[in-house]
């Protein structure tokens, strides 16, 4: 990890799967990255379809506090949640959402935004939309280069459960690989869909 400090926050709905993402985010931090990192999920009283929240804070040395205040990354699978978890975020940061489900951003954002089709693009590519979590979390480390690549990939093996390894390890590639051409994109706003969605004969090395 280049920064000492990083925060970020997965968003969504109840039954989404968010909340994993940040786990696998964590855990990845602390077996493979050597850094501190704790994860902290915030659930509404409705717990499918209820706005959710992870939130992961990340440090090379020591976590002082465990809660987010200055985000660097934010990533969102539904309006209902923007509109509640779209705060404490740096003028700097990453802001990932699916368009289809987010529709509504505020028109003078001044963060990156990273409009990605995330949920049509795990029911067209992995078959089933609960994959959406692991492509973030690949999303994630595709553009913020916060965890290597075969690290994230270490964590997503391990915490899948057994009999989806390879699924699960096709999603964080996807994600990996979606990343990072949202990465090197110089556009304020990036726009992904399933077609930009696939994994080059090289993604293993």
């Amino acid at each position: 990890m280049k920064t000492d400090h990083y925060e970020a926050r997965f968003a969504g709905v109840g039954g989404q799967g968010v909340i994993l993402a940040g786990k696998i985010l964590a855990y990845g931090m602390v077996s493979f990255e050597e850094c501190r990192a704790i994860e902290t999920p915030t659930y509404t009283a409705q717990v499918r379809g209820g706005a959710t929240k992870v939130d992961v804070v990340i440090d090379k040395n020591h976590i002082e506090y465990p809660r987010t205040e200055n985000l660097d990354f934010f990533l969102c699978l539904h309006q209902k949640s923007f509109n509640i978890y779209f705060k404490e975020i740096k003028s700097d940061a990453i802001v990932v959402v699916d368009p289809n489900l987010t529709p509504s951003i505020p028109e003078k954002i001044t963060q990156k935004l990273v409009l990605v089709d995330l949920i049509d693009i795990a029911k067209k590519q992995m078959g089933k939309t609960l994959y959406a979590a692991v492509i973030a979390v690949g999303i994630f480390a595709g553009m913020t280069k916060v965890i290597k690549e075969s690290n994230i990939q270490k964590a997503v093996l391990d915490k899948a459960p057994k009999g989806t390894e390879i699924e699960n390890l096709k999603a964080v590639k996807l994600g990996l690989e979606l990343g990072k051409k949202a990465l090197r994109s110089k556009d304020a706003i990036v726009k992904l869909t399933v077609e930009d969605a696939f994994i080059p004969p090289n993604a293993d090395k």
